[in-house]
């Protein structure tokens, strides 16, 4: 996409955002350096872990970040902000450090995603667009790795466009879907775009142009023939459609030689359908003819469908993953989490809630994953101080930062620290993976996890575990306000 074309996202703010940046400014606070953590509560569907998404959105945003004359204008219009704010936003561009997990990582609640180290004004103005774009990509994604898991290896695709909420949600949505381990997408312009993979078949209107069911099976086929596969229930799935495909398979693709095809079933009783026209397709010597189904499907309908044996190749899903539809929301929050003195010293920070799991943790923070070296499978996530190294050369005990009676001693296993610099001075210091590269590493990173983090029904619960020195300091800040 051409530069020029872009929408300046700026004024994609909260309107808070700016009111309390001009508040900052006109009360000395322009220059305290701040640090926001953006992170989860709750997994969503109950499930055992969630997936990174929506940093290369992010990234793409800090370094476009300006205020345009119209945009200036039409503050200056609302007289809410004085002459020297203006002047500041006209002449506006990030300065901080921005630490995130990279995209494609199975993450849990409690741990920052992302990291903000910069002026308050600078902080609080790209909260709304962070949390945004972390929030859609990552809820998609997560979504999508359930959907492929419930799969088993059978390829996924994204269908969901026409439904999505909005057009940005179709186009990232497909994004995040394929790097949740969707093998493509039905969106165009996400592969012109992004590189995800698209492809279709072929719409009911196609048939219904035509006088019979066997001439647009025919014309497509002959029109397509290394990519016929032919939607059969427009009319009567086993009667018509399945007997009218394999006609004009046997006419046109098996005379060019050609075995690859496959049918589509759109409606009715999919795992009964598929079994029939397995048999039908086997009969005919279409052996090596895929069946692939769609109709509003989604994790739980597609285990069903496994479960009792469905004869399916391939699974198109629309609505249900480009909406997550049984979670409208990923729930991430973007909080305050320290501030640094006159003098650089770092100093925590914690908002108190009587909701529990609510109560943030403070100060400017590092997250280690730690793998068995006998397995690889990750262990626990431990989130320390910024300036705590772990040792992973001898033995170490963890403990639940909320029931500190519950320990674990880990022992042979190396630590991985998840989050990395992106920005550093306002300059963007990472090199942003292709999508097919941030794919991959899902897909990899998943299978670290134990197959009791994965289940759908009442996963086990991932250990996510704070230093000594960090619950200490959190513990002191609570106890602080007794």
């Amino acid at each position: 996409m051409n530069t020029e074309e872009k929408l300046n996202m700026t004024m994609l703010c909260d309107f808070y955002e700016l009111t309390m940046g001009n508040g900052y400014f006109c009360n000395g606070y322009k220059d305290r350096i701040t640090y926001f953590d953006v992170f989860f509560r709750r997994v969503p569907d109950g499930g055992g872990f969630a997936i990174a998404a929506g940093l290369e959105q992010l990234i793409d945003y800090i370094k476009n970040l300006h205020f345009s004359q119209e945009d200036i204008g039409y503050l200056r219009g609302r007289n809410l902000f004085c002459e020297e704010f203006l002047d500041y936003l006209a002449n506006f561009r990030f300065t901080g450090d921005i630490y995130a997990v990279p995209e494609g990582t199975p993450v849990f609640p409690r741990e920052p995603l992302v990291i903000v180290r910069a002026p308050a004004i600078e902080a609080q103005l790209i909260e709304t667009f962070t949390l945004l774009t972390v929030n859609h990509q990552s809820l998609i994604a997560t979504k999508a790795n359930r959907i492929v898991r419930a799969a088993k290896g059978r390829t996924v695709l994204e269908f969901g466009s026409r439904r999505a909420q909005g057009a940005d949600a179709a186009i990232v949505g497909a994004r995040a879907a394929y790097i949740g381990g969707c093998n493509g997408t039905a969106c165009t312009i996400s592969d012109e775009l992004y590189g995800v993979p698209a492809g279709g078949t072929m719409a009911h209107a196609w048939v219904q142009m035509f006088d019979t069911e066997y001439e647009a099976f025919k014309t497509y086929c002959q029109t397509y023939p290394t990519n016929a596969t032919l939607l059969v229930d427009t009319y009567n799935t086993l009667k018509s459609g399945v007997p009218n495909a394999i006609r004009a398979f046997n006419e046109v693709l098996r005379p060019l030689g050609i075995k690859q095809c496959g049918i589509r079933l759109d409606s009715g009783d999919i795992a009964y359908l598929s079994h029939e026209a397995r048999k039908m397709l086997d009969e005919a010597g279409w052996e090596s003819c895929k069946i692939s189904a769609s109709n509003s499907l989604d994790e739980y309908l597609i285990r069903d469908l496994l479960m009792q044996d469905a004869c399916i190749d391939m699974f198109g899903v629309g609505e249900r993953l480009i909406t997550a539809r049984s979670e409208s929301v990923f729930g991430g929050v973007y909080k305050l989490v320290a501030v640094e003195d006159e003098n650089g010293t770092v100093i925590p920070k914690i908002k108190v809630s009587e909701n529990v799991e609510k109560i943030t943790v403070p100060h400017f923070k590092k997250v280690y994953r730690f793998y068995g070296n006998d397995t690889g499978k990750a262990i626990a996530d431990y989130i320390t101080l910024h300036d705590e190294t772990v040792d992973d050369s001898g033995d170490l005990e963890i403990f639940d930062p909320n029931a500190t009676w519950k320990r674990k001693t880990v022992y042979d296993f190396h630590a991985r620290e998840l989050l990395v610099p992106v920005f550093i001075g306002g300059k963007c210091v990472y090199q942003s993976p292709s999508l097919q590269e941030i794919r991959r590493y899902c897909l990899e990173q998943v299978d670290t996890l134990w197959d009791e983090v994965k289940r759908f029904d009442n996963p086990h619960s991932y250990y996510v575990d704070l230093s000594d020195r960090l619950w200490q300091i959190r513990h002191d800040l609570l106890h602080a306000r007794d």
